[in-house]
């Protein structure tokens, strides 16, 4: 079996020893809450300190949504990161990625975008992809550019299909698509599943099948480019991109192919592989090292793409 980093197998062995039930035991409420009980029990304030931080309503279809803007500095705004945040499209709140967003702000020197998107199966495909694509063309009227799409798991799927809609409808400029371990496909016969998938590196096949379910249930749904970008028939011209990767994730195999057809159709790819690291990693900021590490070098190496230099 693969190895984990050390720091990270203590944490799986402590939630081992917990016998917590898997997401797909219960519904997504009961999922929703154990999600919440479980951000409460980890140490507050996580993440690095920024200038400011707002919270604000989007208009999106059929209402509102709500979006948490982090400055970094009280100099003048050098672009945005509009952020999805992951959970399977059915979990997930603003607080519990504030962290990882506050040190994305610090480490960029970008403002950074937190969309409040709507969950599944209240809101499903393809509501999401059409609130973020909303917050996107809301950061584009009120935010400064340049802008990026980025998001982790299902968010990463999220901004992978907005950076489609954009190129194929017109829309918002956006300079870079940063994809952490993004959700690409509904095919759950990768090498990756059946390797990682079992419960040992946290993420389970079974919970990704849950959440499918939950967030596309028809199979014609999940041949939808927006719902699978690996889907896609044609990747060209889309924004350049820059793919997170954990070498121990379920995961791990329909990024690796998202990003060779990015390349494959010219597209700009920059893969980030973290061997010992899982799914859910970069969101672990000051629980493990190599998550602060992690956001830090991304949130680098988006400024260095943007041609942009990093704020001392």
């Amino acid at each position: 079996m693969p190895r984990v980093h050390p720091e990270l197998e203590a944490i799986l062995r402590a939630r081992a020893a917990l016998n917590l039930a898997p997401y797909h035991a219960g519904t997504p409420d009961e999922a929703r809450r154990s999600y919440i009980q479980a951000q409460a029990a980890l140490p507050p304030d996580r993440g690095a300190r920024v200038h400011s931080i707002e919270d604000v309503s989007v208009p999106a279809e059929g209402g509102t949504i709500g979006m948490r803007i982090f400055r970094p500095t009280q100099e003048v705004e050098r672009g945005t990161i509009v952020y999805m945040h992951g959970g399977g499209w059915v979990i997930g709140t603003l607080d519990g990625f504030a962290p990882v967003c506050r040190e994305l702000a610090a480490a960029s020197g970008l403002t950074v975008a937190s969309v409040d998107y709507r969950l599944a199966p209240e809101h499903r495909f393809p509501g999401p992809v059409e609130d973020a694509y909303a917050a996107v063309e809301w950061a584009a009227r009120n935010l400064p550019g340049p802008f990026v799409v980025m998001g982790d798991s299902a968010g990463g799927n999220l901004a992978a299909a907005v950076a489609l809609k954009a190129r194929d409808e017109g829309g918002p400029e956006i300079a870079l698509q940063a994809l952490v371990y993004p959700v690409t496909d509904a095919d759950f016969s990768r090498a990756s599943y059946a390797e990682l998938g079992g419960g040992d590196y946290q993420l389970m096949t079974d919970t990704m099948r849950w959440f499918w379910d939950h967030y596309a249930p028809e199979e014609a749904q999940r041949r939808d480019p927006l719902a699978a970008p690996l889907r896609a028939p044609d990747l060209a011209g889309l924004p350049p991109a820059i793919v997170v990767i954990a070498g121990c994730d379920p995961l791990r195999d329909e990024a690796l192919a998202y990003a060779q057809r990015l390349r494959e159709a010219g597209v700009p790819v920059a893969v980030e592989m973290y061997d010992d690291m899982i799914h859910g990693f970069f969101t672990m900021v000051d629980l493990i090292s190599p998550a602060n590490a992690a956001v830090r070098k991304t949130g680098a190496d988006i400024a260095s793409r943007l041609g942009l230099t990093l704020v001392a």
